[in-house]
């Protein structure tokens, strides 16, 4: 069985809180944007493995496998699956980037164990055990656009749609871990809500919604802050940075090919689908 883990995007990204557990507390939209990796998942024909084979092309995954997402998922249902699988899967979306590639590849994973194995888990279970994974890991499961609060990991329904609208999302290949980026913000609630804010007009975005990360981050890597820049200049309509970076997306009315502007970052550009 073949899928295709999509990335996601953060439409507004207010830190709120430093939790008691070293952990922050967040107000999002999360959004899914069709830039996508691909996952086959298939039982494994030698009846006496008691481990599932893990594969990978494209992009480089770093670290080792016990740190990946695909076979971490592998291992929160093993005891309900009695043939290991095995796992391909093929790396598009840059990772460290603020996309949420991995986390959807982990989640991805879960939804086609129990597809493949005919587990019969729920949302709401598949969701659960997401939430080990990761915080945004549980987004992917029912994968449409919602508010996100608390770690990132509790969501509700949020009537936001920008379907037909296309998007350029720009990757200049700067990694950034999530440690450095909370280490330059203040948490603090937003003088106009998220939920207020996105209820205004696209065009009124620019001076309303705002990723809390980018204060400090467009100041060290002048980089990023120059793309954001070169995508209003090309017309977007509104233009941020997701999640704590490095790539940034911009909004447009109208499709509009911006490859041979940035030939030297990753690139993807393609119309919302939802």
């Amino acid at each position: 069985m073949l899928t295709f883990p999509n990335a996601k995007i953060n439409i507004g990204l207010n830190i709120v809180e430093k939790r008691s557990d070293g952990f922050h507390n967040i107000e999002s939209v999360f959004y899914p944007v069709e830039w996508c990796d691909a996952l086959e998942i298939l039982p494994n024909q030698d009846q006496t493995a008691n481990e599932a084979i893990f594969q990978s092309t494209g992009l480089s995954i770093p670290g080792n496998e016990s740190s990946n997402l695909c076979l971490k998922a592998w291992h929160l249902l093993q005891d309900q699956i009695s043939t290991p699988p095995t796992i391909h899967l093929h790396k598009v979306i840059p990772m460290g980037a603020g996309l949420g590639g991995g986390s959807a590849d982990g989640a991805f994973t879960l939804r086609m164990l129990n597809e493949v194995y005919q587990l019969n888990l729920s949302n709401d279970q598949l969701k659960d055990f997401a939430r080990k994974l990761g915080s945004d890991c549980a987004f992917f499961i029912e994968n449409k656009p919602v508010f996100c609060y608390n770690k990132g990991d509790e969501f509700e329904d949020f009537s936001l749609n920008l379907k037909g609208k296309f998007i350029v999302l720009v990757n200049p290949d700067i990694h950034i871990s999530t440690a450095e980026a909370y280490s330059g913000v203040s948490p603090q609630k937003p003088e106009i809500s998220l939920k207020t804010a996105l209820s205004e007009p696209i065009s009124n975005w620019k001076t309303i919604v705002k990723n809390d990360f980018e204060e400090k981050l467009l100041l060290k890597y002048p980089t990023i802050a120059e793309v954001k820049e070169s995508l209003y200049v090309a017309g977007a309509v509104y233009a941020s940075m997701t999640g704590s970076g490095s790539t940034v997306y911009g909004i447009f009315e109208n499709e509009i090919d911006l490859k041979n502007q940035f030939p030297n970052f990753a690139i993807w550009q393609g119309f919302f689908k939802v």
